[in-house]
């Protein structure tokens, strides 16, 4: 062909999301995409409903409302919120405004694959810095920023590793780059972390012109399907999203959820119950059948097999009983399976299926 993209896109793997589908299975549960297990909130689903009335019309450009009601739930200032289409959105249209052609953008070796993509696509170089223990490093994260260097991803909690760095570090992080390198702290599994000296990144935010914080509705708030996600950040990186995104970027429907959601009380305190009981029992009943379960702070458990070729069969275990969780190829960490925290009964299963599977050798 005569006609091609810029050179980057062609170097581009597509995004590959867990699977949701198995032949000749009845009943499929799904573990693989860290959906949270209890569906939408009620009063989301009214909002939804409610809104499908009036699909004919075009919705509020600025989500005005919903960014009032995230204000409101979480003490930010309104102004400094920006909606999209998913977290997803947010992440890439950051990358396209500060990245690109020319620059490095930085991120941990078994950082959330996004990042990977979205900067080749713009045309940074990416870079991958090791971990230690599966946690980001920051001193190699520091040591890795050259003059290039106008952008650093941290998922904090980590996916799909689960792990978390303190407070302390990510100050310390921010503190040790540039003032024109943009520090994206992506807290997607913010709300399930119970430590007390958790900060998703507000104050970091708060603090200077350089650091943006990144939040999704597809986790603890069940609405992964209706694509809602936002952003803090400065007044001059809000600024530039503003100009960036899409007229009408967030549908009305996902709107109306977000809203609903953020008004279903004790909805945040049970899902996060559910979560730290279920993910406790399932990490010992793995660990007791001879697994490697690694620390999480998300709704999730990475847990390793030895090798590639036993976490395989694992998976094919798991599938046998309808369980389908993500397999770790593509983060370098094929030894592994990512596996969410369900329902009771989805995770008894998992128990039962492992256990087995680890009995049978």
């Amino acid at each position: 062909m005569s006609l091609q993209p810029r050179p980057s896109i062609l170097s581009v793997e597509p995004y590959i999301g867990g699977e949701s589908k198995l032949a000749g299975v009845n009943r499929i549960l799904k573990l693989s995409s860290n959906e949270g297990p209890f569906g939408p909130p009620p009063k989301a689903i009214e909002a939804m409903t409610a809104a499908a009335l009036d699909a004919n019309r075009y919705p509020d450009g600025n989500a005005t409302a919903l960014r009032a009601a995230i204000g409101r739930k979480f003490g930010l200032d309104p102004a400094r919120i920006v909606c999209g289409n998913g977290s997803d959105e947010l992440l890439s249209m950051l990358i396209l405004a500060y990245g690109g052609e020319g620059t490095e953008l930085i991120m941990s070796a078994h950082g959330f694959m996004m990042y990977e993509i979205t900067g080749r696509w713009a045309g940074c170089q990416v870079i991958k810095v090791p971990e230690r223990n599966l946690t980001t490093d920051v001193d190699g994260m520091l040591a890795a920023v050259g003059p290039r260097t106008r952008l650093m991803f941290l998922a904090n909690p980590n996916n799909p590793t689960g792990s978390i760095l303190p407070q302390s570090e990510v100050v310390r992080l921010r503190a040790g780059l540039r003032e024109d390198v943009l520090l994206v702290l992506d807290a997607a599994y913010a709300e399930y972390v119970t430590r007390p000296d958790y900060d998703a990144g507000q104050t970091l935010v708060d603090a200077g012109s350089n650091t943006v914080m990144c939040r999704t509705f597809s986790k603890v708030f069940g609405l992964g399907g209706v694509r809602l996600g936002w952003a803090y950040g400065p007044a001059g990186v809000v600024d530039v999203l503003n100009r960036v995104r899409s007229p009408f970027n967030v549908n009305a429907t996902a709107q109306a959820a977000g809203i609903g959601a953020l008004a279903e009380e004790g909805w945040i305190e049970k899902s996060v119950a559910h979560n730290v009981a279920e993910r406790a029992r399932v990490a010992a009943a793995l660990t007791a059948a001879g697994f490697t379960v690694h620390p999480s702070e998300g709704n999730f458990l990475l847990v390793g097999f030895g090798d590639a070729a036993r976490a395989k069969a694992a998976d094919a275990a798991l599938k046998a009983r309808g369980a389908i969780v993500r397999m770790m190829g593509g983060y370098g960490l094929a030894e592994c399976l990512r596996i969410t925290i369900g329902l009771t009964d989805e995770n008894t299963v998992v128990i039962e299926a492992l256990t087995a599977f680890a009995h049978d050798g």
